[in-house]
């Protein structure tokens, strides 16, 4: 590769003057360097050769030895769930379907995955976890719909009753649910309120006289809203209300117990008819998820058998006196929504699959479209451009850095499904809050990046953007909003901050606070400030320690705000005082966290090059993420201006050198063709696919 600056743009001593520099650097935009060495003394740019061709400077990435670190252990279930699609060209979703024959559709892949596939998801999400969220992964693949709906049925009305019920509830609908028989929803958000759940206002009323609960919608803010599998083919569900216990109040008022979960019947389980005092309504089309059949359920008197209560962590007995492990309302809802966490860990699992293909897309069709070029040379392929690496490459590096991050996320949540461990307990429902929300929000934001990036064939359909976009955009929503997620990744490390000072532990996510109170708090040295060597820049060390400081001085500094406004405004006045502060604060950690894992995939890979191929992304993600944020640095003087500078250029040359790669890359992420399916993201003859798809 030819001799040149980090940044590319080392100019020659002829070239002084400002106008000279700033057309070498346009030149640059258009060229990169050869990968021929120029002259000894010279500083010369000779054309790319030819637009989509790889280069062989630099790093020498195996694509294949790449996939085989990715894999998982489950990878060949996955592939059996490609295969069995792929064979049955009838289950296959085109680009183009009404509502209800998408709805339709979707029933039949799923139906289809249990009952001709033989998966059994339940059993793979109470035996493995990780497995079952691979399989999700792998259906999500075919359609979006596909992989809510499966969540629904499994993930949420599955995982309710075996998370919070007993053994009397498994014996009984465990395998049910789990071969399709008892087809279910997960009736939790009302009209009036969704993230909010201890606000929630239906009622569950014991009768003591009948043995039974008592289901009611007490108004129209608590019909239930949005409930998957509600419109079409839920014959249950797992309903969330107010306990209310007859004269167990103060001068025997009715005593309100909190929030509940009951197994309610909707339907008829041979007609499939709507049982008496339920009325349910369709909740219509939507932006996307189209194949999933969202309703809205009213209770009027809807009478259930006492056995119907999800009794792990609250139980009424026949003359009505009830009983819990848990002290308070409080520490039964924290225990309740804590064994509900693993709709979060699998949207921030399946966001990462969608922002794979997103990119795979984008990367493919950079590098086959050709654009302009030097005077009478070959036009080049638009991700030679500075600007499109600059749009893409980091995004190839964050898909890198997710797919760890996830890896670790499952791995905590399928530890703390085999133990009952609290403390990790509360530390996965934290990272699953804080990955669900960061991960998600950056992928939505990703996929509009990769259909610009596009052109016009971008809004093409069946180029996939749109479809993405709109089915993957309300991941940012349900299963918590990610605003009111990261709040509560805040307020975690605010509860781990104030431990710390009153001589407590942390947990295991959080430990490097324990240093962050001491060593990250000083002030910054001002020698490191000003070193910006490329091995400094790009020593994990140093790129951990700068997100971990920033952090910590957000952690400290909206302590302080916090304290100073609670004494005028209160707690909850100071919280909304200083919110900005604090989802900026819970940002910083989960990429803090996200960037850890990173370095550690990359110390542990076996292979040589490999390992280099994943330190020079590695350093991307973590270098990018410090530019972006560079006015943080600055204003605390962890930064100086000359390092800020070889921060930024560094940056642009490893975008470049990804780039050379970014096709191994994209590749290793071993996505079938018939998963990605938009013509201009094939591996090969994409133009003549294209053409296909119109008519040609």
């Amino acid at each position: 590769m030819a001799t040149t600056s980090r940044s590319g743009s080392g100019p020659d001593e002829e070239d002084s003057t400002p106008a000279m520099r700033r057309l070498r650097r346009l030149s640059l935009h258009l060229l990169q360097p050869s990968d021929q060495l120029a002259p000894e003394g010279a500083n010369s740019l000779v054309p790319a050769a030819c637009a989509g061709k790889r280069r062989t400077g630099g790093l020498d990435a195996d694509a294949a030895a790449l996939t085989a670190y990715l894999r998982g252990r489950h990878r060949a279930m996955q592939a059996r769930v490609y295969e069995f699609y792929v064979a049955r060209p009838e289950l296959q979703t085109p680009v183009e379907l009404p509502t209800a024959a998408h709805r339709e559709l979707c029933f039949r892949q799923m139906s289809a995955l249990v009952r001709d596939a033989g998966v059994r998801p339940l059993s793979l999400m109470a035996n493995d976890p990780a497995e079952y969220f691979a399989v999700m992964e792998a259906v999500g693949g075919l359609d979006i719909s596909l992989a809510i709906k499966v969540g629904v049925q499994y993930s949420l009305w599955g995982g309710s009753v075996i998370n919070l019920g007993t053994k009397k509830h498994k014996e009984k609908y465990f395998d049910k649910i789990d071969n399709l028989d008892y087809t279910g929803c997960f009736a939790m958000t009302e009209l009036h309120h969704g993230s909010n759940v201890q606000a929630l206002q239906t009622t569950a009323t014991f009768d003591p006289v009948t043995d039974e609960f008592i289901i009611d919608t007490p108004n129209d803010g608590a019909i239930k809203w949005w409930i998957g599998n509600a419109a079409l083919h839920g014959k249950f569900a797992t309903v969330f209300a107010r306990l209310i216990l007859p004269l167990q109040g103060k001068g025997g008022e009715p005593s309100d117990m909190g929030i509940h979960a009951f197994i309610v019947p909707i339907r008829d389980l041979e007609t499939h008819a709507v049982l008496p005092g339920i009325e349910i309504n369709d909740c219509g089309h939507k932006i996307g998820l189209n194949g999933v059949d969202n309703g809205a359920l009213r209770f009027c008197a809807v009478r259930i058998p006492r056995d119907n209560l999800l009794n792990r962590f609250g139980d009424v007995a026949r003359d009505g006196k009830y009983t819990s492990s848990l002290p308070t309302i409080n520490r039964r809802f924290a225990a309740t929504l804590g064994e509900l966490v693993g709709g979060r860990v699998g949207l921030a699992y399946s966001s990462v699959g969608v922002l794979k293909v997103a990119v795979t897309i984008a990367v493919r069709y950079a590098l086959l479209r050709q654009q302009f070029g030097p005077p009478k040379q070959p036009e080049i392929s638009v991700l030679d451009y500075q600007s499109h690496q600059h749009k893409l490459m980091p995004m190839l590096a964050s898909a890198y850095a997710f797919h760890f991050a996830r890896a670790y996320l499952v791995d905590k949540y399928s530890e703390m499904k085999k133990t009952d461990d609290e403390d990790l307990s509360a530390d996965v429902h934290v990272l699953s809050s804080g990955l669900k929300s960061y991960i998600t929000s950056y992928t939505a934001k990703a996929i509009s990046i990769c259909r610009e990036s596009c052109g016009g064939h971008g809004y093409a359909a069946v180029n996939r953007f749109g479809g993405l976009r709109n089915d993957h955009d309300i991941f940012q929503t349900f299963e918590g909003d990610n605003t009111v997620l990261l709040q509560q990744v805040a307020g975690d490390l605010l509860k781990q901050y104030q431990q710390k000072f009153k001589g407590g532990t942390l947990s295991v996510t959080w430990n490097y606070l324990r240093d962050s109170m001491s060593t990250y708090l000083s002030q910054p040295n001002p020698v490191t400030a000003r070193w910006e060597g490329e091995d400094h820049l790009r020593d994990p060390n140093f790129q951990l320690d700068a997100f971990r400081y920033r952090t910590s001085r957000l952690l400290h500094s909206v302590a302080a705000r916090l304290q100073k406004h609670m004494k005028t405004l209160g707690g909850f006045g100071a919280w909304n005082r200083c919110l900005n502060h604090l989802l900026t604060l819970a940002e910083s950690h989960i990429e803090s966290v996200i960037l850890a894992r990173f370095i550690e995939a990359v110390k542990s890979c076996p292979d040589e090059k490999t390992r280099e191929v994943l330190k020079l992304v590695c350093d991307l993600y973590a270098l990018d993420r410090i530019w972006n944020d560079i006015g943080t640095y600055r204003n605390v003087d962890y930064v100086a201006p000359n390092k800020a500078k070889a921060i930024h250029k560094l940056v642009d040359y490893l975008s470049y050198q990804v780039r050379l790669v970014a096709r191994e890359l994209v590749d290793a992420f071993d996505i079938p063709d018939q998963i990605i399916r938009a013509p201009i993201g094939m591996q090969s003859e994409a133009y003549s696919q294209y053409t296909q798809c119109v008519g040609f």
